[in-house]
C-alpha cells in the first residue's frame, strides 16, 4: 500500500544485506521521461500497469537486489506470481489509519490514485486495501503493524 514504508525500509534492508536498492516507480519515471501522475493523465492506468510489468521483467532474478514496487504492481498482470517465482516477496501490512497519517504528514501529491486532502481518503484506502489483500496475502513474508528492519531481516533471512 502507499506509505507502508516500502522505499524507506527497502533501502535499509538493502544496506544491511549489502544489496542494491531498486524502486520500480523511479525506474518507470526514468524510462518514460515523465512523472507517474503524467503517465496516468496522458496515457491512463492500463498503460502504466504495462510499464510496471516491463520494468519488473527487466529485473534479473538472483541479482542481489531489494526491490520496492508500487503498491498496485502485485495486483496486475500476474505480477505477484512472477515476483514470488523470482524472489522473496514481503508484504508490509500497515493499518490504514497509519497510512493515512503518513500520507497527510508528508502531503503526498505524487500518487495518482490518492489525494492526501481528500475527505474520503480513509474510505478509499480501506477499499483499496481490501481489494488488494488477496494479492498481498500471497507474499512469502507478511509483517503486520509498524515495522522495523530487524524484524523484516529476521523473517527474510530465514528464506535466503
Amino acid at each position: 500500500m502507499p506509505s507502508s514504508g516500502k522505499t524507506t525500509l527497502g533501502k535499509r534492508i538493502a544496506e544491511a544485506l549489502h544489496y542494491r536498492f531498486v524502486d520500480t516507480d523511479k525506474r518507470i519515471v526514468r524510462e518514460e521521461g515523465r512523472t507517474i501522475n503524467d503517465i496516468f493523465a496522458q496515457s491512463g492506468e492500463s498503460y502504466f500497469r504495462e510499464a510496471e510489468r516491463r520494468v519488473l521483467c527487466k529485473i534479473k532474478p538472483g541479482s542481489s537486489l531489494v526491490v520496492a514496487t508500487g503498491g498496485g504492481m502485485p495486483c496486475f498482470n500476474d505480477n505477484m506470481d512472477y515476483i514470488n517465482a523470482t524472489g522473496i516477496s514481503v508484504f508490509l501490512d500497515v493499518p490504514v489509519a497509519v497510512l493515512v497519517q503518513r500520507m497527510v504528514a508528508h502531503a503526498i501529491d505524487d500518487r495518482p490514485l490518492y489525494n492526501a486532502n481528500d475527505p474520503e481518503l480513509v474510505r478509499s484506502l480501506e477499499q483499496r486495501y481490501q481489494s488488494r489483500l488477496p494479492y498481498y496475502s500471497k507474499a512469502h513474508v507478511i509483517v503486520t503493524g509498524e515495522t522495523n528492519e530487524e524484524e523484516v531481516l529476521q523473517k527474510v533471512g530465514a528464506l535466503l
